[in-house]
């Protein structure tokens, strides 16, 4: 079990403000993020590509010595907020494309990508997944290619059981899932039985835990809003041990997006978050 982040806790921080969310005040950096990440002595991370400063050849290169620095595994994480639009945007696949030199910069054997979000949730899901299986099975040719996994977000967008279906669509052993325990939860489905179908697809995970916010209509996406991992409603020890169960090897990386307002400090709950992984990695040696 290994533990990691994913820079998306740090949404605030890297200029993305919620319009129901209050600025901090201050900014940090990738740096700022790795050298973070090295402090709390977490195993990897997961780097949103939409934060990067540059693309440049020597950008990535400082970021690669951090990496190397906390000898920490990294995913690569392309598509936010809306990826493929639920595959009305396959121009995008030019830029996700761009993302495999990213991964060989940085040491990435995985690419989290989006194929629709939130917004699309309530359009037809047949013909996104129709269109979005097109999309990658072209994709997963282009990620055998350069050796580099894809692996698509449950993007509170479509249920378990229809990844399953895109999954075998797509059939290529070079496209997976990134499981958003949250976003599970979110769509209707109880994440740890979501987690035992999904494990043997499962590149990356984004380790939300979440709870009902009272006073929130529950149509909202944020009616579940997320909390320091362990003190939500989701059974993560359950969780963990079925994606372990079913062979899952690499990161639980904490992910937040929007902070139940009970817990303001999204540094502090990442601490917090990575307290509650060790104990249960500590629990499972």
């Amino acid at each position: 079990m290994k533990v990691g982040i994913d820079s998306y806790c740090y949404h605030r921080y890297f200029g993305e403000i919620y319009p129901n969310q209050v600025d901090p005040g201050r900014r940090m950096s990738y740096q700022d993020f790795l050298k973070r990440a090295i402090e709390l002595k977490v195993d990897g991370v997961s780097l949103e590509t939409c934060f990067f400063e540059s693309f440049s050849d020597n950008y990535l290169a400082s970021l690669k010595e951090l990496i190397d620095q906390g000898n920490m595994e990294v995913v690569v994480a392309w598509g936010h907020p809306k990826g493929f639009e639920g595959g009305k945007k396959p121009e995008a696949m030019q830029e996700m494309k761009s993302m495999f030199r990213v991964c060989h910069a940085l040491g990435a054997k995985v690419m989290r990508v989006v194929g629709s979000s939130l917004d699309y949730r309530n359009d037809p899901h047949g013909p996104q997944i129709d269109a979005l299986a097109q999309l990658f099975k072209e994709g997963a040719r282009m990620a055998e290619d350069e050796g580099v996994r894809l692996a698509v977000e449950n993007h509170f967008d479509f249920t378990t059981e229809e990844y399953m279906d895109l999954l075998h669509r797509v059939n290529s052993p070079y496209f997976g899932i990134t499981f958003d325990t949250g976003n599970a939860l979110r769509i209707g489905d109880d994440p740890v039985e979501s987690a035992r179908l999904l494990a043997p697809y499962v590149y990356a995970t984004h380790t939300k835990d979440v709870a009902p916010l009272y006073g929130v209509s529950p149509k909202e996406w944020f009616f579940f809003a997320c909390v320091p991992i362990g003190q939500g409603i989701i059974n993560i020890p359950a969780l963990v041990d079925a994606l372990l169960a079913g062979g899952y090897q690499g990161l639980f990386a904490i992910e937040l997006d929007y902070m139940d307002p009970k817990y303001p400090d999204e540094d502090w709950a990442v601490e917090e978050s990575v307290k509650y992984l060790r104990s249960l990695q500590r629990e499972r040696h």
